[in-house]
């Protein structure tokens, strides 16, 4: 098994061996929950679990602030150039979709004119 500790590769604090950040742990343990129930939740050891609870106590302020700016930018929903990207490929997928059934509809008549109808 991996030593429980917590790394850094770029996207923030996260358990060694994990894709599991310490914010996605700080939810659970800011309720309360015991660190058996989070590490069931997210298929770690207790060891992986005191590594995040550690860290998040030793770097409160730091850890905080970030949490608080994640928080406040889930409530705020997806940016607006990043909206106008999601529609924009939503729209293609749409014109594709159309492209393609209007294109069965073609090889379904032309199928049906081959054979004398």
């Amino acid at each position: 098994m991996l030593e429980a500790k917590i790394i850094d590769r770029g996207r923030g604090p996260e358990i060694a061996g994990t894709r599991i950040t310490v914010y996605d742990v700080l939810d659970h343990y800011k309720e309360g929950w015991p660190a058996k129930e989070i590490a069931w939740l997210f298929h770690l050891s207790t060891d992986q679990v005191g590594a995040a609870v550690r860290y998040i106590e030793e770097h409160k302020g730091e850890v905080m602030e970030v949490y608080e700016r994640i928080l406040a930018r889930h409530a705020r929903g997806d940016p607006l150039e990043l909206q106008a990207k999601l529609d924009a490929a939503h729209e293609r997928l749409l014109t594709m979709v159309r492209q393609r059934r209007q294109a069965k509809t073609q090889e379904n008549r032309d199928a049906g004119d081959s054979r004398g109808h």
